[in-house]
């Protein structure tokens, strides 16, 4: 079997790209669903320095466009990115709630591994601001299990509250020292995020004009009223959540034995992993921890050689604080029920050895659902190259990078291990 390598990424902006009237209720499209494919795949194939016509497969990962910008059969959109070179070329849609585009990547990288595509385009991309607070909660929550959560009246904040819940009662913590534990988590990823020149929330965003980028900040923020932080689901509050979020990320496919010869910056993904669990929440006998995380970072990291030792950065599946906790007890950079306390003492930063999340995560970065696995593994290969976006380690260059992507309340879990190839 074949290795497949990364040659070429791009990652658009990330924001809220509509104009609202209050008064009136109209809202402007500043840039659609179509714009935001078109650019990120033209930027992955000028990265790579491929032309549009020596593509010969796209796989194109998004969540729920019928819902948020009445598309459907969306795969085919990907012919826009150069309609004279590509069209007629195979297209793939996937679906996998918040890890759709990391499964349009494993898709499009057995493609590649079958021998049937040489270079493909991946590219991951939603539009969510078209919709109003009531409209996005219901299409998201349409990646729940529908029968016994979503039509319940069960959000995605109230999903993971649940696991908040369990992770308090598993290892017997207050309220209190939760509260500190995630308030470091989000104070880190907005310190990070301010520096990430494509982040909703960047310079000049909210945490930035507030300055929260301590626990402190975030702590004594009140419950209501101007500057507060609200539960949204107990014990989750406003900024424990991650951000409804526009934009597109895109990268470029090529067999490792071929790659080297169309570029000098090759990223080979080196292992995935992907393991799913059951749907429905009330079904899983461990809501304190990522069980089938677990099962999909030994698979990716067996494939690829090596251990969490090797690795020197990670991007991580911050959809809230609580799933940070969560998903660095799965990496094994904390032991389990001690994630908390290592990010109090200032652990993960760019001055670790392996820092999490530079981009700002999906806390700060933003998290448009079908971009965001994609949008992973895109800063990670920049990262890789020596060309960061935002925010750097500290310990050098870093040769080995962590994805880590979950789709729905940690039922599809996608697991990529990237490593720089000279």
């Amino acid at each position: 079997m074949s290795k497949v390598s990364i040659i070429g990424a791009y990652n658009t902006k990330f924001g809220s790209f509509v104009e609202k009237n209050k008064e009136t209720g109209e809202i402007k499209d500043l840039k659609s669903y179509y714009d935001l494919i078109i650019e990120a795949g033209q930027g992955a194939l000028k990265d790579a320095g491929v032309e549009a016509k020596d593509i010969d497969g796209i796989w194109l990962g998004t969540c729920s466009p019928s819902m948020f910008v009445n598309q459907e059969h969306a795969g085919p959109l990907g012919l826009e990115v150069a309609p004279k070179d590509l069209r007629f070329v195979h297209t793939t849609r996937t679906e996998g709630a918040c890890a759709s585009s990391s499964i349009a990547l494993y898709n499009a990288l057995f493609g590649v591994e079958s021998g049937r595509f040489k270079r493909v385009l991946v590219i991951g991309v939603e539009k969510m601001n078209l919709l109003d607070t009531k409209g996005t909660t219901h299409a998201l929550a349409c990646c729940s299990d529908w029968p016994t959560e979503g039509a319940r009246g069960m959000t995605f904040p109230g999903l993971f509250a649940e696991y908040a819940k369990g992770y308090m009662k598993h290892y017997n913590y207050s309220l209190e020292e939760l509260r500190k534990m995630l308030a470091h988590v989000s104070a880190l990823m907005y310190r990070n995020g301010v520096e990430n020149p494509l982040a909703h929330f960047g310079k000049g965003s909210p945490p930035d004009k507030m300055q929260l980028f301590t626990a402190e900040a975030i702590l004594k923020m009140p419950l209501e009223g101007k500057g507060s932080n609200p539960i949204v689901a107990d014990p989750l509050r406003l900024h424990d959540c991650s951000l409804i979020s526009d934009g597109a990320a895109a990268l470029v496919l090529a067999p490792t034995s071929e790659a080297k010869s169309i570029s000098k910056r090759v990223v080979e993904i080196a292992g995935i992993g992907s393991k799913t669990e059951r749907m429905a929440e009330n079904v899983r006998p461990n809501m304190y921890e990522l069980t089938a995380g677990k099962l999909a970072i030994k698979q990716s990291f067996a494939e690829a050689g090596i251990t969490i030792k090797d690795v020197n950065l990670a991007e991580v599946h911050d959809c809230f604080t609580i799933n940070q906790l969560l998903s660095t007890e799965a990496l094994g950079l904390s032991k389990d029920g001690r994630a908390g306390f290592d990010y109090m003492e200032g652990k993960f930063t760019r001055d670790d050895t392996c820092p999490i999340n530079l981009s700002g995560g999906l806390k700060s970065k933003g998290h448009p659902v079908g971009a965001t696995g994609v949008s992973m593994n895109a800063l990670i290969y920049k990262q890789l190259v020596g060309e960061p976006i935002g925010a750097k380690p500290t310990k050098g260059q870093p040769e080995i990078g962590v994805a880590f992507n979950v789709g729905g309340s940690a039922v599809t879990n996608c697991v990529t291990t990237l490593k720089r190839i000279k």
